[in-house]
């Protein structure tokens, strides 16, 4: 209780100052700045003529692709196999680890699954349409593939510690990969740039998005002042506080514990509102495959419903992105490539099943087109807009949505803590950690001041560009990844694995 008073106190006084600065919009404006100079740099636009494509969505999109055909379709081959090492069945007296594969895959999916699949799929629609889900679905599916490429490569090349900790994900497969191809300074380099993106990455999309879209939710029903906002960003910040300072054990537990609950409420509630409109799913279905490969308004138009597409769906599952594979590097496993299976249920689940339901309900409802929500469509709140959603089918469930929203935009910030507090450590050494945990909950408060559409700007910009190292790794070690997959394979084949698990 001591600890959780100071905690309190410490984000009283945090308030205090950074209210200081945000006060006629500082915050805000700070962040718009910084917007217009990152975008200028990483999302620069690579398509001729009509059109507009940024290189990082193009550079995700293209190796998702290439990594898929590569690997022989593994993101449909394995799914199977990949089910029965989570429920236990491949469990080995040589695995090594801080948690299960389990508690890996749930950390993993607490990051993912979240505000990316409300508001996030509400967003793709205001943004590119309806037609956007269709390639939000199709980067899903091959995202799966580069999942399991970079949670693979995360368990290769992953650092015991003296102090018990493990230390794993892109920037140790980029430093130590790279060295053993001859180009360790360059490896190095890559290494420390991701680890700076993730650590942006990890306060803005993990951290500030969240706060703001919760936010916008809770403001709809409560209904409280703007002036009472820094209240609701103190409470996140001790709550989040209090878990983020036990490390990945606790957050894994607390994620063990949160996601499947909010998964099964929130995929109930999609399911009512989808069987009790049975008639219109057609219409909808409709809607967003029109939408999708439409070329009425021109070929920029098709391309920026893509870009959208592949955009939100980065943000959603993070496939490519590198994060996940700092969680699933914790994982207690004896074969690398087992997790890089069991990585595959990722965009599965939140991509493929959860932002499909989403947008089905969002179409389904018309929300989204509706005269009476333009105010919450141009503010660009997209949690805000499906509950909306909710509410016109179900007018309590808002209520539980609201709940949600917090619950998932937890879970997803306390899972970013982890993968911000790795890279930081990476970078400035393990006592430092208790500085970025610090500098994590800070935002947290100033994140209550900021406008969503910036925050959903600078979320972009450091989400997207950390696959762009990540990707580099990916390209030069998909030998390794590739010769740890046959060797496997030929030990399932023959039954080697499955004795291994009855000495």
């Amino acid at each position: 209780m001591k600890s959780i008073f100071k905690l309190a106190l410490l984000l009283s006084a945090m308030f205090h100052a950074s209210s200081a600065y945000a006060t006629e919009n500082g915050a805000d404006e700070l962040f718009g700045t910084v917007n217009g100079y990152m975008a200028q740099v990483l999302f620069f636009d690579v398509m001729p003529g009509e059109g507009n494509m940024p290189f990082i969505v193009g550079w995700l999109i293209v190796g998702a692709v290439y990594l898929t055909a590569r690997f022989g379709f593994i993101n449909v081959r394995m799914m199977g196999h990949a089910f029965d090492i989570i429920r236990g069945k491949y469990k080995s007296p040589d695995d090594r680890g801080e948690v299960s594969p389990f508690q890996a895959l749930t950390t993993a999916l607490s990051a993912t699954v979240g505000l990316g699949n409300i508001a996030g799929v509400a967003i793709a629609i205001i943004i590119g349409g309806p037609g956007a889900i269709i390639w939000m679905v199709i980067a899903g599916f091959f995202g799966m593939t580069s999942k399991f490429t970079e949670v693979t490569l995360g368990q290769m090349y992953r650092e015991f510690r003296s102090d018990g900790h493990i230390m794993g994900g892109a920037m140790e497969y980029l430093s130590k990969g790279f060295a053993e191809k001859g180009m360790a300074g360059t490896g190095r380099v890559l290494a420390i740039l991701f680890a700076i993106l993730c650590i942006g990455g990890s306060l803005g999309a993990g951290n500030a998005f969240q706060v703001s879209q919760a936010l916008g939710a809770v403001q709809q029903q409560l209904g409280f002042a703007d002036d009472m906002r820094w209240v609701f960003g103190v409470c996140m910040a001790v709550a989040v506080g209090v878990v983020i300072i036990g490390g990945i054990r606790r957050i894994a537990h607390a994620a063990e514990a949160i996601v499947p609950s909010m998964v099964i409420i929130y995929l109930s509630a999609c399911i009512w509102i989808i069987l009790s409109n049975a008639s219109l799913i057609p219409e909808a279905f409709s809607v967003i495959w029109n939408g999708a490969f439409s070329l009425e308004a021109g070929f920029g138009a098709l391309i920026g419903v893509i870009v959208q597409g592949f955009k939100r769906a980065a943000f959603s599952s993070e496939a490519g992105i590198g994060s996940a594979a700092i969680a699933h590097s914790a994982a207690s496993v004896k074969y690398p490539v087992r997790q890089g299976f069991v990585a595959l249920y990722e965009p599965f689940i939140d991509t493929i099943v959860i932002c499909t339901m989403t947008a089905l309900v969002i179409v389904i409802t018309g929300v989204y087109s509706a005269p009476e929500h333009a105010a919450l469509v141009e503010a660009k709140q997209g949690a805000a807009l499906t509950a909306a959603a909710f509410g016109s089918v179900i007018s309590w469930f808002p209520i539980i949505l609201s709940i949600s929203v917090v619950l998932f935009a937890y879970s997803t910030m306390i899972s970013w803590s982890y993968y911000g507090e790795r890279c930081w450590t990476y970078v400035f050494g393990e006592k430092f950690s208790m500085v970025y945990r610090v500098i994590f909950l800070l935002f947290i408060v100033l994140a209550s001041f900021v406008s969503a559409g910036n925050i959903l700007d600078f979320s972009d910009l450091l989400i997207l560009s950390m696959a762009f190292p990540n990707f580099i790794a990916l390209y030069l070690l998909q030998g390794k990844v590739s010769d740890a997959l046959k060797e496997y394979m030929a030990k399932l084949r023959s039954g080697e694995l499955d004795r291994e698990v009855g000495r």
